[in-house]
């Protein structure tokens, strides 16, 4: 086969993108061009290697086959590149990747743990949803990935072979209020009584729920605010402006003004913490992080 590194790039970001549009913004390229070097790709390796799905791209069989090599090329050639330059790292290097409000709950105090047990390991980070997440785990743009589930908590994906996943921890949901109004003084809050509530909430997709309603609520929610950002989302509430819901585990990060329901009248919603990996030996430093993040949770 007859492959370039900008077509294995393209296959990469394609796989963690999921489609050739966002992969040619990622990649800093026109769409057409992505679309020739897929099309280049397939050519040469005589198999359809992308199937083109209403929710986006996904990789075929032989699509996977070709990014696994994909990844043991490209890293081997940022490797070359290192040692051609005379910029060998010292450390060694674990890329992150969060749920989005692992950021505040688990980052801090997993970085401060790893830079006590092992200042060798240098931590960077990206956050996403828990399905972006595991596209940049299968196309080797990140190391390992902190993700969440909930029940009846499925595997992560259907591709072959099947992530390495590890249980850190179970966390309840429950709905964030302002301190002051109609909820205050309260520990829980019945779900029928959260029907009329203004809502604060992600903005939705094809890919995920609806991101900060409550799961079991009984009506159409009324959602007054849209945000991905967990800090605005909580500020939000402490201006009395909405309800939303947090995983419990937030609770030491809360900003003044926000107190925290547990939800009666509806079955318990418990989200599941995850570290997940490719398959096979883990290195020291993926082993240590991964040791770093259970420890704080």
């Amino acid at each position: 086969m007859d492959i370039s590194s900008a077509g294995l790039r393209v296959l990469r970001q394609i796989a963690e993108s999921g489609s050739f549009t966002a992969a040619a913004t990622r990649l800093g390229y026109t769409q057409s061009a992505v679309s020739r070097q897929a099309a280049s790709l397939e050519r040469s390796a005589g198999t359809a290697l992308f199937e083109r799905r209403p929710d986006g791209v996904r990789l075929t069989p032989a699509g996977l086959t070709l990014l696994r090599h994909a990844r043991t090329i490209l890293d081997c050639l940022t490797a070359a590149e290192r040692d051609l330059t005379g910029t060998v790292s010292r450390t060694e290097l674990v890329r992150l990747g969060l749920f989005l409000s692992a950021g505040a709950a688990i980052l801090p105090l997993s970085l401060t743990r790893l830079a006590a047990t092992d200042p060798q390991i240098t931590v960077t980070t990206t956050e996403g949803t828990t399905p972006s997440l595991i596209r940049a785990l299968r196309a080797g743009s990140i190391d390992i990935a902190v993700l969440t589930s909930r029940p009846p908590h499925r595997p992560l994906d259907g591709e072959s072979p099947r992530l390495h996943v590890e249980t850190i921890a179970d966390t309840e949901l429950v709905v964030a209020v302002p301190s002051t109004g109609e909820f205050a003084g309260r520990t829980a809050v019945h779900v029928d009584e959260l029907v009329d509530a203004p809502w604060i909430a992600a903005p939705a997709s094809n890919a995920e729920p609806l991101l900060g309603v409550w799961p079991g609520l009984p009506g159409r929610p009324d959602i007054v605010h849209c945000a991905r950002d967990w800090l605005t989302k909580l500020q939000l509430v402490a201006g009395g402006f909405g309800v939303t819901t947090v995983p419990s585990r937030l609770s030491p990060v809360l900003p003044p003004g926000v107190s925290l329901l547990h939800v009666e009248g509806a079955p318990p919603e418990i989200r599941r913490v995850l570290v997940a990996r490719l398959p096979g030996r883990p290195t020291p430093a993926i082993t240590a992080v991964t040791r770093a993040i259970a420890a704080t949770t």
